[in-house]
């Protein structure tokens, strides 16, 4: 499908932290969630974490600047047929994404249902 317009997409991505039990929100320590059209080296990243996981941080992890969640506009709509599509996909995203800032890796989110 054609990319969604960058503000329609950013609705469903705020949509799908929203979606987030606060209780693991509030958990969430040092992060921003990003919207960009693509990933440079990887054009079909659908979303990237960027930072050290919770479970990687030690002493000298202060005054660090913020982990990147990186959500990719035109790498998600690329294989959506819809726009349900869409936020379906957008939702398993972000929560992988999250998943990695609390230091789950692939395989486990896969053994999860988060493939």
């Amino acid at each position: 499908m054609n990319p969604l317009p960058p503000a329609r997409f950013e609705e469903l991505v705020a949509d799908a932290l929203d979606e987030v039990p606060p209780e693991l929100m509030d958990l969430l320590d040092n992060v921003v969630v990003l919207v960009e059209d693509r990933n440079e080296e990887e054009p079909d990243l659908l979303g990237l974490y960027e930072g050290y996981a919770l479970t990687e941080r030690g002493w000298q992890y202060g005054g660090a600047l913020p982990d990147r969640i990186m959500i990719y506009r035109e790498a998600i709509c690329d294989i959506c047929e819809t726009e349900d599509d869409v936020v379906e996909e957008v939702t398993i995203t972000v929560v992988h994404e999250i998943a990695h800032h609390f230091g789950i890796d692939d395989d486990r989110l896969h053994e999860l249902g988060w493939s």
